[in-house]
């Protein structure tokens, strides 16, 4: 199934109405369908490379406003959260992230974690949705989903752009684990800084 969605975004890729379908592939990626909007990004910048700054911009709005769509899933809509919760087995998480919470602890953590979410291959709408179930602040949701998904869109966009099918090379034999190593870097930067600031605030 994966397979069939996965080349059905790339034929969309193609098509010529492509922009339209990068925006509403981002935006339910962001509550519930499997596939990233790189597979879309790519080709497209490839195909469009003068335009690969709005390609870049599409994908990330709309990725956020998919976002926000998955945080009020998660805030208003209980059963089918847990459905999608658990569909990426991450209930004990979450349960475990509500307790933390409840105890004035795991703000930080969570917001590390929503972060490596949107920036890495983790299943981004399974935080996005846990987010609004455990009724997390908003704002700083929408602005931690902005600075993430616009990083690595930004990235991927800009890489297509300058390396081409080099790039495609790269992401299909070590995307993951290279974004799973900057963003890890990136948090840890963040934890640093932010603890550093509390001590000497």
């Amino acid at each position: 199934m994966f397979q069939i969605l996965y080349k059905k975004c790339l034929e969309l890729a193609a098509h010529k109405s492509s922009k339209f379908y990068l925006g509403l592939v981002s935006f339910i990626e962001s509550s519930f369908f499997p596939i990233p909007p790189d597979a879309m990004i790519i080709p497209m910048v490839i195909a469009k490379k003068k335009e690969y700054f709005k390609i870049f911009l599409i994908a990330s709005l709309f990725s956020v406003f998919g976002g926000i769509f998955g945080y009020l899933i998660g805030y208003f809509f209980f059963d089918l959260a847990i459905y999608v919760i658990e569909f990426y087995d991450y209930q004990d998480k979450v349960e475990n992230l509500k307790l933390s919470m409840s105890q004035g602890s795991g703000f930080l953590a969570w917001l590390s974690i929503l972060f490596l979410a949107g920036f890495t291959p983790l299943p981004y709408k399974a935080f996005t949705i846990s987010s609004g179930l455990i009724a997390f602040n908003l704002p700083i949701f929408i602005i931690v989903s902005l600075i993430s998904r616009s990083l690595r869109f930004f990235i991927v966009a800009y890489l297509s752009y300058k390396f081409g099918e080099l790039f495609t090379d790269f992401m299909e034999k070590h995307g993951s684990k290279w974004f799973t190593i900057i963003g890890i870097i990136i948090v840890i930067i963040f934890i640093i800084t932010y603890l550093f600031l509390k001590l000497n605030g």
